[in-house]
């Protein structure tokens, strides 16, 4: 339904100001901004009602909640600079964009900057200031600036304009929200945006929001400083039916792509991981992403034996999972064979004390699989990392490893005992190459780097691409495993939520990241991948 507000000359300036930029990137880059009739009236409800009495706006806080891939950074980016020179710029104004992080923060303000340098007039009129991630207007001395999540230095702020960008990322924390709502009272016209998908629970603040949205829309809370903007399927809706789709994607079929969307729907639907990913990120329901990684079935379907005479034949990568000596170490190799199937050689250490009553505890057969040589527990209350690195030793000079992947957790430890033994190792971009030593190749634990390992992993499961042989501890490591999505959609193994260890899983992920990409040493340690 068109916005009533359809008359106001103040919302229509925002709506001719924003189409005047150009969009920096996906299927319309280069070409101006062409707002769609969902996108004005948003803006119309916004930017429309003003007080009968003293001409200012009504509306003091908005929040639009919706998809992923349906335009929200070009619109926030957009208002940004709407607020900095645009029609609703003032004198002096405070603007100011916050995420949770100042990277995902940044992502904002690159887009806004992309947009400043696309057009001439607002490049000679703006001053960019890409280090500090700031641009200013000397003409009516506003400023933009970004905010990290942190709480402190954020109280004595005056603003005029504040962007939340994906507030579901605080979960229930709102002091820092509070902070920066109670910074708006030395300016006339105050306003406050919201954008975000779902948080995954009622307790999070972006939840009550909404929920309070709703109670507004309902007209059981009387407020017209508040306006929400929800596109989300409902709880009972189908999530497979392409009609429940479009009624929460506005954009589909337009700027966000429907043969996209029914690939991701696809294997959503065979992984439990991907489809509360794709009930959050793409229908923006309220549920949590953390979802176990591999369903059973998925897994089993997977368990053929592996072939050793593949590892005989092609190189070899590994992964290394190190646990702090008192849990469960994990070394993963994996090779492929002439039919793109990957061979998966597992082999897992845990101290031997107290094995018994460990298993007693957790419920787990530790001491059944030490019997069946799954599980390698020696005498003692540590894990002895001779014994982890007389393993790899023993593999390097019986196979050719192309790589071996590692989280630094304890590394140094592990390269002095390799080093006791007489085996060469050397670290990628750490150390000079040694022509018959092991190559550790960096891998970060964050969603940054670990986002293509998640994707090569479900990518060969669902394809029925990996022999592991259902090793039993693997298996189990596999089926406690979660996973954790940020707002961008990047992926990770996380264990605070995973149900037991995941040691096993996490070295697969690491090893076949490495096997599949198949890239160089050199762009295999990539000054993008950091230490999370």
């Amino acid at each position: 339904m068109a916005s009533p507000f359809r008359h106001s000359l103040r919302a229509a300036a925002v709506i001719e100001f924003l189409e005047t930029l150009r969009l920096p990137d996906g299927t319309g880059a280069g070409q101006p901004f062409v707002l769609r009739d969902w996108q004005k009236d948003i803006i119309y409800e916004v930017y429309g009602p003003v007080c009968a009495h003293t001409g200012l706006r009504t509306v003091r806080e908005a929040l639009l909640s919706i998809p992923r891939k349906n335009g929200k950074t070009a619109l926030v980016a957009g208002l940004c600079l709407v607020h900095l020179c645009g029609p609703e710029a003032i004198r002096n104004g405070q603007l100011y964009s916050l995420s949770v992080d100042r990277d995902q923060a940044g992502i904002l303000f690159n887009y806004a900057c992309a947009m400043v340098y696309m057009d001439d007039e607002l490049q000679a009129r703006l001053n960019v200031i890409e280090s500090r991630k700031q641009i200013i207007d000397p003409v009516s001395g506003s400023r933009y600036s970004v905010l990290s999540g942190e709480k402190k230095g954020k109280m004595g702020k005056s603003s005029s304009v504040i962007f939340f960008d994906e507030l579901a990322e605080f979960g229930s924390d709102r002091a820092l929200y509070d902070a920066l709502m109670t910074s708006r009272g030395a300016h006339a016209e105050p306003l406050v945006w919201v954008f975000s998908t779902q948080a995954p629970d009622d307790q999070a603040l972006l939840s009550q929001l909404i929920d309070y949205g709703e109670q507004v829309r309902a007209g059981e809370v009387q407020d017209p400083t508040f306006k929400s903007f929800v596109f989300a399927a409902p709880e009972d809706a189908d999530p497979w039916d392409e009609a429940t789709w479009h009624a929460c994607n506005p954009a589909l079929g337009d700027f966000c792509s429907l043969p996209t969307m029914r690939e991701t729907a696809a294997k959503a639907q065979r992984m439990a991981s991907a489809e509360a990913a794709f009930r959050n990120l793409h229908l923006n329901q309220r549920v949590d992403a953390a979802a176990h990684f591999i369903t059973p079935g998925v897994w089993k379907a997977n368990g053929a034996e592996p072939d050793m005479d593949v590892f005989e034949d092609a190189e070899v990568f590994a992964g290394l999972d190190l646990s702090g000596k008192n849990d469960l170490t994990a070394l993963v190799l994996t090779a492929c064979d002439a039919g793109g199937t990957y061979h998966v050689l597992p082999f897992f250490w845990t101290p031997g004390d107290g094995l018994r009553e460990r298993g007693e505890r957790d419920h787990i057969p530790y001491v059944l699989w030490r019997d069946q040589g799954h599980l390698e527990a020696k005498p003692g209350k540590t894990i002895d990392y001779e014994w982890v690195a007389r393993k790899i030793a023993e593999l390097h000079a019986a196979f050719r490893f192309a790589s071996l992947k590692f989280d630094r957790y304890r590394i140094y430890d592990l390269l002095r005992e390799l080093d006791k033994l007489g085996v060469d190792a050397w670290i990628d971009g750490e150390e000079d190459e040694l022509p018959d030593g092991i190559r550790l190749v960096k891998h970060g634990q964050g969603f940054k780097d670990f986002t293509p390992a998640v994707e090569t992993v479900e990518d060969l499961v669902v394809e029925g691409r990996l022999r592991h042989g259902n090793h039993p501890v693997l298996s189990w490591c596999a089926a406690n495993t979660r996973i954790q999505t940020d707002p961008a959609g990047n992926r990770k193994f996380d264990k605070q939520k995973s149900t037991g260890r995941i040691d096993g899983l996490v070295a697969l992920a690491m090893a076949l990241n490495g096997a599949v990409v198949g890239v160089t040493p050199q762009e295999q340690f990539n000054p993008v991948a950091v230490w999370a």
